[in-house]
């Protein structure tokens, strides 16, 4: 009997084989372990996120919720809600022009590739990719730089569910609360003396005379700490395991790094770290015989859907000149990353430089662990050994 586990290690480890299962199989199935439908092909999952009214968000788009976190963020609420949070955000994203991180993130690059000369081999996750984003991050909103392993931490532990029980353990949502908290204070001092920076600008953004209020502002910086940590962390981590595992693509790379970007495209659809997200449904909804109810969570693998050959031609196999349009690496319709574009350029200039200064390099571990997510999948480490 099929059986889909959000919460397996196994799952985790490779999702790809069970993802094809519910694709040809169960396109529309209903998991007992994560109480909730499936739905796997390319096709179903961009029609539920470009219907808002059917497909809602307000209830929570994490498999695992915290508590509060609905309705209140941009990913957890829905139009008009949503659209009005989204502007806000979009004009404080705006104020700072992509260009003016450039040279901020390419100079914490080196430093941190520095750190790493004379070394045979280094962890990629904890001593690179990790220390990266959270650096960017501290410049983007202008973070303390005291305490930057403690932010980190908790954005890890944030995006945990414990496999066993399969739902937030107390330590995951005390990292919630902690990162709630040192987001507040960051709040209330940032209001105080305001700078150029992005929660300055969140905090004075406004549209019609109307501003976000503070619990938003807190929740949008707590989920965007979370999300740029260690979303972004986890694609620098999934791009290297790629480039680590596929060296014929890598030195590619080395050898022409303008073809980068078309890299990390690929990669975003191949093995994206963001897997799965939910949605309830506000109505009844009839899809390949089943008959989903209004109230059921239904989760979207955008994992499975990038690998869905009726979208993506050969879509397990890695190709450097696909070019793919469309993939779902960055989620899709109104709930679309905000982020993206950041996040692109970041992943561009920590490659261009990892490449530079580590041309060759392999995967020291067979056997990976990785974080326990219901929604994200990522490394927990990745040893590379130099060539």
């Amino acid at each position: 009997m099929f059986r889909f586990d959000p919460y397996s290690p196994a799952n985790d480890a490779d999702p790809f084989p069970a993802y094809k299962t519910l694709r040809d199989e169960f396109p529309c199935f209903y998991s007992e372990e994560a109480g909730m439908w499936v739905l796997s092909r390319y096709d179903d999952v961009l029609r539920a996120l470009s219907d808002w009214r059917t497909y809602s968000s307000a209830k929570g788009n994490l498999i695992d919720e915290f508590p509060g976190r609905a309705g209140s963020t941009l990913g957890s609420s829905d139009p008009p809600r949503h659209d009005r949070l989204r502007a806000l955000i979009q004009k404080a994203v705006t104020k700072r022009a992509l260009d003016h991180i450039v040279e901020p993130a390419r100079a914490v690059c080196k430093a941190h590739l520095a750190a790493l000369e004379g070394k045979d081999s280094f962890d990629f996750v904890n001593d690179y990719g990790s220390k990266v984003t959270v650096d960017l991050l501290s410049y983007l909103f202008a973070l303390p730089k005291e305490g930057s392993d403690e932010v980190r931490d908790n954005a890890v532990l944030m995006v945990q569910t414990d496999p066993v029980t399969r739902q937030k353990s107390p330590e995951h949502l005390a990292a919630f609360q902690w990162m709630a908290n040192y987001a507040e204070n960051l709040v209330q001092d940032r209001k105080k003396n305001p700078g150029e920076d992005l929660l300055s600008n969140f905090i004075t953004s406004e549209i019609d005379g109307e501003k976000l209020l503070d619990k938003e502002v807190q929740l949008t910086v707590t989920t965007l700490i979370m999300a740029g940590i260690e979303s972004m962390s986890g694609f620098f981590g999934m791009f290297a395991l790629n480039l680590a595992d596929m060296p014929d693509v890598r030195r590619a790379l080395v050898a022409d790094p303008t073809l980068i970007p078309d890299a990390m495209e690929e990669s975003l659809r191949f093995n994206t770290s963001a897997q799965r997200f939910k949605r309830c449904l506000n109505v009844d909804v009839e899809l390949h015989g089943q008959t989903m109810k209004a109230g059921d969570f239904v989760m979207l693998a955008y994992g499975s859907a990038n690998r869905d050959d009726r979208k993506f031609e050969n879509a397990d196999s890695y190709d450097l000149a696909r070019r793919p349009k469309g993939h779902l690496g960055f989620g899709g319709g109104v709930h679309s990353c905000l982020g993206a574009m950041i996040a692109r350029l970041a992943t561009q200039i920590a490659f261009e430089e990892l490449l530079a200064a580590v041309p060759d390099f392999t995967r020291m571990d067979e056997q990976l662990k990785w974080v326990p997510s219901s929604n994200f999948r990522s490394p927990m480490a990745l040893r590379l050994a130099r060539g």
